[in-house]
């Protein structure tokens, strides 16, 4: 089969396109998956870049997210038939082939039926973004009916599913963006207040809308001065909730310490890096109350660029940039 080998950590060039041997079923409750497209996320660049989670099993297949149809099942599968359109969230961190191949092995327990109205290139985009914004906003945030959230990046691949499931929850949407095209899709989206961070200050934007309150929670996928200074733009006893790791000087972290702040982190990808069965089952919920919501309409996914699996490599390059809209996919079938 064809897939997109990492023979050495590197830039986007150490990603090459090879046949190797196609995978052969054997646990009986897992299923062989032929898929049609795998998403692209930063995290995938991350590996690439240093592979630090598996670094002496290379080569490896990168890619998390996957679609595509089951095409054969373990003996004691239950949970899908062959011929099922299913999407999910699997590998590709180093320790096992992930989806940048025209097949995968996967559990099944980690797949979701795919949402029958999106095609395969839009069910491959969202597993690693909706179960990350349903753990940020949801679970570590706890957003609650009224309550105000500021999502920073807007416009990109998490932050744009994160603005509509806020809003599904009856949440009141800030959002940080550059530029006027990033503004009008996130204005589609239903964000309430739009900052464009390249001229305006996020903290006296957010103080003024809440009437210097400051929101209830922040969502932050920037990282860095970002985080640091989003405390700011806290009420008090509120929550910030992060996807990087950050420090910050003791003007901040005292800003944070005054507000009586909680502070979390969202790692999607640490259930399967830390082998945690439980956890990936209710990863597993999530996308099924996903799968639901994308196909009542009550969500969208922004699919931005669609490349063929030879092309990884420009799709790395592409997310690297920090500027893209939605979600990247990789063609497959």
């Amino acid at each position: 089969m064809k897939a997109v080998l990492m023979n050495a950590p590197g830039g986007p060039e150490v990603l090459t396109v090879s046949d190797i041997p196609k995978p052969e079923l054997t646990d009986p409750s897992a299923v062989l998956v032929k898929l049609h497209a795998a998403g692209v996320n930063p995290i995938d660049t991350k590996v690439r870049k240093v592979d630090s989670y598996f670094p002496d099993q290379l080569p490896s297949v990168l890619g998390c997210d996957g679609a595509g149809v089951v095409e054969a099942v373990g003996s004691s599968v239950t949970r899908v038939r062959r011929g099922d359109e299913v999407f999910f969230f699997n590998n590709g961190l180093g320790g096992a082939p992930g989806t940048y191949a025209e097949y995968n092995i996967v559990q099944e327990d980690y797949v979701a039926l795919k949402p029958k109205n999106l095609s395969m290139q839009e069910a491959a985009g969202i597993p690693l973004a909706f179960i990350t914004a349903w753990e940020a906003l949801l679970e570590r945030g706890n957003l609650q009916k009224g309550q105000s959230v500021l999502i920073h990046a807007g416009a990109g691949g998490v932050g744009h599913i994160a603005i509509q499931l806020a809003r599904h929850f009856s949440g009141n949407v800030a959002t940080t963006i550059s530029g006027p095209k990033k503004a009008e899709f996130v204005q589609s989206l239903g964000a309430g207040l739009i900052i464009d961070y390249t001229r305006q200050n996020f903290v006296e934007a957010i103080i003024d809308w809440t009437s210097g309150l400051g929101v209830d929670l922040v969502f932050d996928t920037v990282g860095g001065e970002t985080f640091c200074r989003s405390f700011a733009a806290t009420r008090l006893y509120g929550r910030v909730v992060t996807l990087l790791s950050t420090s910050c000087d003791s003007r901040n972290t005292n800003t944070a310490r005054l507000r009586n702040l909680m502070i979390g982190y969202v790692m999607m990808a640490a259930p399967l890096l830390f082998g945690l069965h439980p956890a990936r089952l209710k990863q597993t919920r999530i996308l099924e109350r996903g799968a639901d919501l994308f196909e009542k309409g009550l969500l969208k996914v922004y699919i931005s660029h669609v490349l063929p699996l030879e092309k990884a490599a420009d799709a790395h390059r592409l997310i690297e940039t920090g500027h893209t809209t939605g979600k990247i996919v990789l063609q497959i079938a």
